[in-house]
């Protein structure tokens, strides 16, 4: 029995996007199509096979310490944009104003999808699924210029919504339109989960 098993749940690709320099700006400029490498996206300020440690994992490394890079792409839906977008008092938000690399359709609850999870394009470009992606104040800058009064909301609006971090796991090409297979680990959650969290 396969440690990976495919499922019935696919996801075209809706949104792809870049962001080239992150000191500049986190707002990603939209594609038509990628070439996925082992570093990630070409050219993506987020890329690369290893990065510097930052807040997210301090309590595992000292900052700045150089760790494998899980956090290439920034993979949200469309379903979970629409919310964000509609608590936020919005009638749509632009994927680019998040720093999106992928958006994508047709999963529901994606954002909680199990860690480790693959995407498989028709190309055999595979993304990981690392983990969710917790909403940080970053985006809300650029909201604000895009939707005047309305960047504070969005960390709170994209609460469970933000989508995942992925890593490149198989090279290949995306373009917009293609559909995704979603295949999760043949696993059952972990018993002792709330335990560890103290709860």
């Amino acid at each position: 029995m396969p440690a990976l098993l495919p499922t019935s749940f696919t996801a075209q690709i809706r949104w792809i996007g870049r962001v080239s320099d992150r000191e500049a700006a986190l707002q990603s400029q939209a594609l038509d199509r990628a070439m996925l490498r082992f570093g990630g996206i070409g050219g993506e300020a987020h890329g690369g096979v290893t990065r510097p440690s930052c807040s997210r994992v301090v309590s595992q490394h000292p900052r700045g310490t150089e760790i494998a890079n899980v956090r290439q792409l920034s993979v949200l839906s469309a379903e979970e944009i629409a919310e964000i977008a509609a608590r936020m008092g919005l009638d749509a938000l632009e994927p680019a104003l998040m720093g999106a690399s992928l958006v994508i359709e047709g999963i529901p609850g994606f954002t909680h999808v199990p860690p480790s999870s693959r995407l498989q394009a028709p190309s055999g470009a595979t993304l990981v699924v690392d983990m969710e992606n917790r909403p940080c104040m970053l985006p809300a800058r650029p909201i604000e210029q895009a939707h005047e009064g309305h960047g504070k909301g969005f960390k709170s609006a994209a609460e469970g919504r933000r989508g995942v971090t992925a890593w490149v796991e198989r090279e290949g090409e995306i373009a917009l339109g293609d559909v995704l297979t979603l295949h999760v680990p043949d696993q059952p959650a972990w018993a002792h989960l709330a335990a560890a969290r103290g709860a």
